[in-house]
């Protein structure tokens, strides 16, 4: 066992406080950068004019954003999920309990609350694009807006398997997340807004008061990683295993969240009574 993992059985409340504030920074900074490239007023549309173009910059700095919380200190103690399915994905490997399981989802969906309050600075301009809200895109309805939710997060999935599972590829893997995003938001921004992400979309539905459609966003992504955790298992992606459910600072382990195999598994230690001893 490497000396930064220890088995515990505590609540381990710095690493789900980290997921709270990564989960938070993602939605401030992320949304913020939305509201920046569409706000109505925002001098970016002016100097951006294609569509386009501003989908594929916002996508590109929305997953700088989230690869920048896994770099960070934050990242270090509660391995940068800032994503409840992502955590789901993680637990169907049996690669995180499902006690810190549901800890880090409650962490993730009070940080994108909290995360979301600071957006109501941008005023009119945040309120043009409902802070943020996802909604089916006009013209395309909530069928296509889950199938679009399924396939985004399906590639996310499969994305940060692919480089988990390579040891080459591991310390790498923030650095999937801008070029993905980037690709995504531009090809699929329209249909769904493509949120890959319940709490994500939780967030700014709370302070816009925008649910329309909600249900795609907490079914789509889950749809979309049970998919691609069945994609992995069943083929030869599986041949090479995830190891540990961070997205960076592997070895950091201080309480025993990630290495399950180890940490939840170990029985309680049992005292002998002193008629045993006899």
């Amino acid at each position: 066992m490497s000396q930064e993992t220890r088995p515990t059985h505590s609540i381990p409340w710095p690493a789900y406080a980290s997921e709270l504030v990564g989960t938070a920074v993602l939605l401030t900074v992320g949304l913020s950068v939305v509201i920046l490239a569409f706000g109505q007023g925002s001098p970016v549309v002016n100097w951006i004019p294609s569509a386009g173009l501003r989908r594929l910059i916002t996508g590109f700095l929305f997953g700088s954003t989230g690869a920048l919380i896994a770099l960070s200190p934050i990242g270090k103690h509660s391995g940068a999920h800032i994503n409840p399915v992502v955590s789901l994905s993680f637990w169907r490997l049996h690669k995180l309990s499902l006690r810190h399981t549901i800890g880090y989802i409650i962490a993730q969906f009070a940080g994108a609350v909290l995360g979301a309050l600071p957006l109501l600075a941008w005023g009119a301009m945040g309120r043009s694009v409902q802070f943020g809200a996802t909604v089916p895109g006009s013209g395309y309805g909530a069928g296509w807006a889950l199938l679009g939710e399924i396939i985004t997060t399906f590639a996310l999935v499969i994305g940060l398997f692919f480089f988990l599972r390579h040891k080459g590829l591991r310390p790498l893997t923030p650095a999937l997340f801008p070029p993905l995003y980037a690709v995504m938001v531009f090809l699929e921004a329209p249909i769904s807004g493509t949120s890959t992400n319940p709490a994500r979309s939780f967030g700014p539905a709370v302070i816009s008061g925008q649910w329309s459609g909600w249900w795609v966003y907490a079914l789509g992504p889950l749809l979309g990683a049970l998919l691609g955790v069945a994609v992995y298992r069943f083929t030869p992606l599986s041949q090479l295993e995830i190891e540990v459910a961070k997205i960076f600072h592997f070895e950091h382990d201080p309480h025993g969240i990630f290495h399950p195999e180890i940490t939840e598994e170990i029985p309680a230690p049992i005292k002998r009574s002193s008629h045993a001893r006899g």
